[in-house]
């Protein structure tokens, strides 16, 4: 499993078993901001998962150790995470199998790049939520979050978010005004294991306020997250 940090965009994890293939589409969304994190198999391609959580899922459905479909059922099983298929199978029983098992879109071998990358900001954009704007982009008062280049800003000056700080404010934020439950946040971030884990989210909301509030002086986006007692959080419209 390869780790590519050049990039401080969302993270890709790109799973595929030809390795000029992997490298050529590793360079190139490194070269457009993304973080790349590469896996051969299956078994590389999980691990990946349970460690790093990243932002949108590229696989390839021939893996040497096993269908690509198991990936993206267990990937179901915990997240919502954007999945893309790209694979040289373009029979339409396998397109469907991968769609009905959980994938968002599927892209048949050969490609091009420009099509890839069409499509991995769709991708990004449907898991940022109904509110964000054609690009990705969530805004909320004078707090914006960019899904593609994985940075929040407040009144135009960013803020350092953690990854899963990031996570947790991307979900709430693309469904302003409506509350997001505890179990969906936890198995959003950190998985199915976790569902009962609640002061996993009380810690991070709190580091979360507490880096919006450090950045915003004139308290605009004061209470911008709204513990529902028993139930989940929610952002007010600022």
């Amino acid at each position: 499993m390869t780790d590519r940090r050049d990039g401080t965009g969302a993270t890709v994890l790109i799973v595929e078993d030809d390795v000029s293939t992997r490298a050529e589409v590793a360079r190139n969304l490194v070269a457009h901001g993304y973080r790349v994190e590469e896996a051969a198999n299956a078994a590389e391609a999980l691990r990946a998962w349970d460690s790093r959580r990243p932002d949108l899922i590229l696989l390839d459905l021939g893996l040497p150790d096993a269908d690509g479909l198991l990936v993206i059922r267990r990937v179901r099983r915990e997240a919502t995470t954007p999945i893309l298929v790209v694979s040289a199978r373009g029979e339409e029983r396998t397109k469907v199998e991968a769609l009905e098992a959980g994938a968002d879109d599927y892209v048949t071998k050969p490609f091009g790049i420009p099509e890839l990358h069409a499509r991995i900001r769709v991708g990004l954009r449907r898991a940022a939520g109904p509110a964000a704007d054609p690009v990705g982009i969530l805004r909320n008062g004078t707090i914006e979050l960019n899904v593609a280049a994985h940075e929040v800003r407040v009144a135009g000056k960013p803020i350092a978010l953690t990854p899963h700080e990031f996570r947790i404010l991307a979900l709430l934020l693309g469904y302003p005004g409506r509350v997001v439950t505890r179990g969906r946040l936890l198995r959003a971030i950190w998985g199915e294991a976790y569902a009962g884990e609640d002061h996993y989210l009380h810690v991070y909301v709190s580091q979360i306020r507490r880096k919006i509030a450090a950045a915003d002086p004139d308290g605009e986006l004061r209470d911008l997250i709204v513990a529902e007692p028993s139930v989940g959080y929610r952002v007010r419209n600022a």
